[in-house]
């Protein structure tokens, strides 16, 4: 068994489209920040508070970075997991910085698109299909997998060489 786990999972909306960045090797990155909230009634004076944590994401896997440049933007709602990685940096001043952030890398990373057909951001008509349970992609396996829940439909040029 392993002695440590570091793995975050967060349900929220994005704040602003995802950047899209190249490197010079040829990989890419999306980054993006994804808002949680909680709300709860206050005991003494009854009133509703709300309070909104805001995450930094960077997804790493090349076929994430596909689906999040074909269909995330401001305000979709996604499912995320990924690891928890802190960067150190030395700002134009000298001062040294540092920022968390939710890192979603080739073999470990999730992502699932969780607003329902026709009325989430960057949702419009393709040839996977759409139901309830949104668009999913997973880091897992090196290409990621593209599918919508259980009962979506199979893309016509799906090419399934599965001996079983």
């Amino acid at each position: 068994m392993a002695g440590s786990l570091n793995k975050v999972t967060i349900i929220g909306n994005l704040g602003k489209d995802p950047e899209i960045r190249s490197f010079q090797n040829g990989g890419r990155v999306a980054s993006f920040s994804v808002a949680t909230s909680e709300s709860w009634k206050d005991k003494q004076s009854g009133e509703k508070k709300e309070r909104t944590e805001w995450h930094r994401i960077s997804v790493m896997n090349e076929a994430l970075v596909g689906v999040v440049e074909k269909y995330v933007r401001k305000g979709t709602k996604v499912y995320l997991e990924g690891q928890l990685e802190t960067r150190k940096w030395t700002d134009k001043d000298g001062a040294e910085k540092y920022t968390t952030e939710i890192v979603l890398r080739q073999y470990r990373g999730e992502l699932i698109l969780l607003d329902r057909s026709g009325s989430g951001a960057g949702q419009g008509n393709d040839n996977y299909g759409q139901d309830s349970m949104g668009y999913q992609a997973t880091g897992t396996g090196g290409n990621g997998s593209f599918g919508s829940g259980a009962s979506a439909a199979i893309p016509s040029d799906f090419d399934d060489e599965i001996p079983f």
